[in-house]
């Protein structure tokens, strides 16, 4: 997100581990780039996840009804040949394993984590070929151990951050195309920029500098994403960048990828990009901020445009428009669809985080009431206090086993954009629960 006085939309950015909820099966676990999947059984219902596959992980349900058991399939997980890591924020498909999973158990009851999430799972457990297909990181909320913001040092100035985790690194970028780095998540040093201020997107935009960031991997390549424009207009670009390594060589920029205001009269924003793969390891892009609302594409492996089909997820969160910041996080079956509302770094800076879900990547995305995102709905995530401003923009990782929502916000309420890190974890229903700001 840029600052403000650069734009008046106010644009505030996975892990190798993955952990089961309970009662929360998963097919497999994808690993690395060319990493080992491996396939797995599990039950649906309030029964406990079958184990017979090697890497299927046992899953507890709890306020189910299913009584039937995952079939007694017992092959094994071969070896990955899908590409990429799954880091269930849909950041690439995960690797796929050779072994044959046992059928389904029956879905489970309703109302918990391992009864009406659990019986979802449990249809998956017949897939033992769909390494990390259907993941759940992360833990249930707990009131004694509620989650927590994480203390931070080192190199903390950024806005919107964008962060991916290749083993134990997250990788880092932000507004102005800086980087970071940081081998424990709360410890982070700068980092080289990814990438100067190309001509084309100058001459194009006007943009002096570039915004909101996106890194992904797929097609066996690593994507950097970026945004291109200038305080208050939609006349945007977002650009592409490859490389074939994070901790090596340097990003190709392969110029702009989708624009609005180019030509045409669009009553859209192209900035803010996110990509997430589908269960199907397909590309998309979310992206959007103020004017209609937040937007989808579909993506080729090579990271460009598939069709020119445009898909309206979010719109309306208020008379401003002021909604941006996408980031759709791959879980549990679901997709989750976090955004920013209210202004940034301007005006009232009500900036905050919220959420709303759904089955299919292209919606209907609906908040915990069942109020669709195209009709203005999203379930309040984190706002801001008079110690820690506006947060939001935010990008979430999984890391060392666990979820964490990674954001800015600014200090003092109102001072520097400051990078900020918190846990999220899930309650019974399977929505998020964070700290914050």
């Amino acid at each position: 997100m840029p600052l403000a006085s650069e734009r008046l939309a106010g644009r505030s950015a996975l892990a190798l581990a993955l952990v089961l909820l309970a009662g929360c099966p998963t097919s497999g676990a994808g690993a690395g780039p060319d990493g080992a999947g491996s396939g797995g059984t599990s039950t649906g219902g309030v029964g406990t996840g079958g184990a017979n596959g090697s890497g299927g992980q046992t899953a507890t349900g709890s306020g189910g009804e299913g009584t039937a058991s995952g079939g007694a399939g017992a092959g094994t997980g071969g070896t990955g040949t899908g590409g990429g890591v799954d880091q269930s924020g849909g950041r690439s498909g995960g690797s796929v394993g050779s072994g044959n999973g046992g059928s389904s158990g029956a879905p489970g009851g309703s109302g918990a984590i391992g009864g009406a999430i659990g019986g979802k799972g449990g249809s998956a457990g017949s897939a033992g070929n769909g390494g990390g297909a259907t993941a759940c990181p992360g833990r249930r909320y707990d009131a004694a151990s509620p989650p927590q913001v994480l203390t931070l040092s080192g190199s903390l100035g950024a806005h919107d951050p964008t962060a991916y985790v290749v083993g134990n690194t997250i990788y880092l970028a932000a507004t102005g195309l800086i980087g970071k780095t940081s081998t424990n998540l709360t410890t982070w040093s700068n980092a080289p920029t990814p990438l100067a201020l190309p001509q084309w997107a100058r001459t194009a935009t006007g943009a002096a500098n570039l915004w909101a960031p996106d890194i992904s991997f797929f097609g066996g390549m690593y994507h950097l994403y970026y945004s291109a424009s200038t305080f208050g207009s939609n006349k945007s670009c977002i650009g592409h960048a490859t490389r074939p390594s994070l901790d090596s060589g340097s990003w190709a920029d392969m110029g702009m990828m989708l624009c609005s205001n180019m030509g045409s009269t669009d009553n859209w924003n192209a900035i803010d990009p996110n990509i997430v793969l589908d269960d199907a390891g397909t590309p998309w892009m979310a992206f959007g901020s103020f004017w209609s609302g937040l937007k989808l594409v579909k993506l080729t492996s090579a990271g460009v445009r598939a069709d020119t089909t445009l898909v309206s997820i979010a719109s309306g969160a208020n008379a401003r428009g002021s909604l941006e910041g996408a980031w759709i996080f791959k879980a549990c079956g679901y997709y989750y669809l976090f955004s920013s509302w209210g202004a940034c770094c301007d005006g009232a800076f009500d900036y905050n985080m919220r959420v709303g879900r759904a089955t299919t990547i292209t919606g209907p995305y609906v908040d915990k009431a069942g109020t669709s995102l195209t009709a203005g709905g999203g379930t309040l995530l984190v706002q801001g206090n008079t110690s820690w401003g506006a947060p939001g923009h935010q990008s979430v990782i999984v890391y060392d086993n666990k979820v964490y929502n990674i954001y800015h916000a600014l200090q003092g309420g109102r001072g520097t954009a400051t990078l900020r890190i918190a846990e999220i974890v899930w309650d019974d229903a399977g929505w998020p629960v964070t700290a914050g700001p």
